[in-house]
């Protein structure tokens, strides 16, 4: 069976009347992966949304009422754990091989009978910063793109995040400096001319998690090499946002969202 093939599909329980939740198990490369569904009850077609946790393991989990919280806004939301992460197989390996989940979860989504299969977009939190813009890169279909408090840099990560080194060394093997090349290959910075898709690049300027000099280095690439980009920088916050900015945020980018064009009347255009 094809990536992106969901195998088993269960109710969830919703917090919101008016979005069905679905704890789903799709696949990714031979791989049984586990991730939630949402959709808005409602008839109609929406756009997908890609929603790309940080963390790793139990640490950054997928939060129910964040997801809702996108799916109300007009959109069906895929959410993956990742593999290795709660009942799913494989290995997590902190945007190595567990790309390719968020690559299949695209195919989730636009292969969903409520999605408008040219407006998927990408949202990536903190590691997942990394994981979107993978996958905007490798996926040129992607309607846009969205990075918030986001990583571009792995090897910046083990330089600022003494916490995360032995983790990292774990994972991806070794240093920066022994092994350089898997800290490249983790790094979009590298290979960010082949995207596409429009970005916005949200960062707190106060963030001890994910410095802002990971938006601060995304950006000034991106506009070297002349792609679309919007930042929106808060000098006042960290890595989390006060709940009613929070919230006055999630509105705006995904309005921006709504306003970008599919990558196919582009094309034609």
């Amino acid at each position: 069976m094809a990536d992106g093939t969901i195998v088993e599909k269960q109710r969830f329980p919703s917090p919101n009347p008016k979005i069905n939740l679905y704890l789903i198990t799709y696949l990714s490369k031979g791989l049984k992966i586990k991730g939630y569904l949402a959709e808005p009850k409602e008839e109609g077609v929406y756009d997908g949304f890609l929603y790309l946790r940080g963390g790793i393991k139990n640490v950054g989990k997928v939060r129910i009422g964040r997801i809702i919280q996108f799916a109300s806004q007009g959109f069906v939301v895929m959410a993956p754990f990742y593999r290795g992460n709660q009942g799913g197989e494989g290995n997590e390996d902190f945007a190595g091989h567990d790309r390719y989940d968020a690559f299949s979860a695209v195919k989730v989504l636009e292969e969903h009978e409520k999605v408008n299969p040219t407006r998927i977009h990408v949202f990536g939190f903190s590691r997942g910063g990394v994981m979107a813009l993978l996958t905007a890169i490798h996926q040129p279909q992607i309607c846009s793109v969205v990075s918030w408090g986001g990583v571009s840099d792995l090897s910046l990560t083990y330089v600022e995040r003494t916490d995360m080194r032995r983790m990292m060394k774990r994972v991806i093997g070794g240093t920066p400096t022994k092994y350089p090349d898997r800290y490249k290959w983790r790094t979009p910075l590298y290979e960010i001319e082949k995207l596409e898709a429009p970005l916005l690049i949200i960062h707190g300027e106060k963030d001890e998690n994910v410095s802002v000099e990971h938006a601060y280095r995304l950006e000034k690439r991106v506009r070297e090499l002349g792609k679309q980009v919007e930042s929106w920088y808060f000098p006042q916050y960290d890595h989390y946002f006060p709940p009613h900015e929070n919230r006055e945020t999630v509105w705006r980018l995904t309005e921006w969202m709504k306003t970008r064009e599919p990558k196919t009347e582009k094309l034609e255009g």
